[in-house]
């Protein structure tokens, strides 16, 4: 055990992980750090169903309101910026707990995923690439063995992509990636437990069209309305982000209100199915039923016992 207790509970959309995750932080006397893709924005409360200011007061949160909707915000400054509000929380002697549903914000952070501070069309890039296609990828592959021979074996020698990036970070770092990824795991790996949230399909779904129902009733709407006269277009990502863009699409006269609400609803649980696959492979993750017949308390409960089984150094 590294002493770096991480839980991380996920699960889709509207199956009541803020909900859990206010209860198991006051039980435990954590800190929640949101793994939102969209609750980063500025502005962009109700739509992301954010949390109020009461549910901040009784349990820290972090990674809320991190940047303006036309700002570029990417994975890697996800990463960065969640990894020390983590180290934060430890030095501070509390629990973290990861909470989200955006699976490639968490697993950057689970995983440690890798990301470098180079252009994506740098010239060493572009060198590479054409050594690849006049030369075949195994000249590459063998100049990788030769400086990164553990990185090698890792690596499919005709996996034309990873050999180019491997060779990129060493040439930009003078450090083989290998040693990189192997720093990072000892500096930054953590004791995961990794809790997901699931639930019967059609209650769930129906959940999801209560939420948005719940959105449309607390001014919705209007938030939308009020990002656009700040100048946030359609053409943004934020903007063409579930619920945002539907709603945009009224506003600017595409369709009426009532067929958005009908989108945001079925894109809603076409969301949540793509969410649930995306977790399933995770090996790691020990999901709780949630339900009708299973109150917020129990599953609370299980959680907070999980936890104080382990032998956690907090």
């Amino acid at each position: 055990m590294s002493g770096r207790p991480l839980l991380v509970l996920l699960g889709p959309t509207a199956v009541g992980k803020s909900e859990v995750a206010l209860e198991v932080g006051e039980r435990l006397g954590g800190e929640i750090v949101s793994a939102d893709s969209m609750q980063v924005y500025r502005w962009m409360d109700v739509g992301t169903a954010k949390p109020s200011p009461e549910d901040r007061a009784r349990v820290p949160h972090h990674l809320i309101d991190v940047v303006d909707p036309a700002t570029p915000f990417s994975v890697a400054d996800y990463q960065a910026m969640a990894l020390e509000c983590i180290r934060s929380i430890h030095a501070r002697g509390r629990i973290p707990l990861l909470v989200g549903g955006t699976g490639l914000y968490i697993k950057a952070v689970t995983d440690l995923y890798l990301f470098e501070a180079m252009e994506r069309d740098g010239p060493t890039r572009r060198e590479l690439q054409g050594r690849a296609r006049q030369e075949g990828i195994e000249g590459l592959y063998r100049e990788l063995q030769a400086v990164d021979p553990e990185g090698a074996r890792r690596i499919h020698p005709n996996d034309a992509r990873r050999v180019i990036r491997a060779l990129e970070v060493y040439r930009a770092t003078g450090r083989p990636i290998s040693r990189h990824q192997a720093a990072r795991r000892d500096d930054e790996g953590f004791d995961l437990l990794m809790i997901g949230l699931t639930m019967e399909r059609e209650h769930l779904y129906s959940r999801i069209d209560s939420r948005v129902d719940r959105m449309m009733a607390l001014g919705f709407k209007d938030e939308v309305r009020r990002l656009l006269e700040r100048g946030y277009g359609p053409g943004l990502y934020p903007m063409r982000s579930l619920g945002y863009k539907e709603m945009t699409l009224y506003l600017l006269g595409g369709i009426g209100l009532e067929e958005a609400v009908r989108l945001l609803k079925r894109n809603t649980r076409h969301f949540a199915k793509r969410q649930i696959t995306w977790f399933r492979p995770d090996k790691r993750i020990q999901w709780i039923e949630m339900g009708e017949d299973r109150d917020e308390g129990a599953v609370v409960a299980d959680i907070v016992n999980m936890v104080e089984g382990l032998p956690w150094n907090t």
